[in-house]
């Protein structure tokens, strides 16, 4: 025997639902970010005044809809919106705390 190990002892195991779990909470993850963003500048826009009431109504029923679409997507996959803030060490959190 060379001491080198075999393909199968090569091999790890893989959890294939906590992968999935993984990646679902990632993409989650980025989808918050975005919504977040998007909402920070949903409200800069309001506060400039420039914005019609029938435009501030749609934007404020859109912030509405894809806030309540994140919780549902993350109950549907035993998450939390808290489970979607990546920790950055010393940079902080990735996703502000409201």
């Amino acid at each position: 025997m060379s001491g080198r190990p075999t393909p199968a002892e090569n091999r790890f195991d893989i959890d294939r639902d906590q992968v999935g779990r993984d990646l679902v909470a990632l993409v989650l993850t980025v989808v918050e970010l975005l919504r977040q963003l998007m909402e920070r500048q949903a409200i800069r826009r309001v506060e400039q005044g420039d914005l019609s009431d029938e435009q501030v109504d749609r934007i404020g029923e859109t912030l509405m809809l894809l806030d309540e679409r994140m919780n549902e997507l993350c109950d549907q996959h035993g998450l939390r919106l808290e489970d979607l803030n990546l920790d950055l060490g010393p940079l902080g959190s990735l996703l502000p705390r409201d």
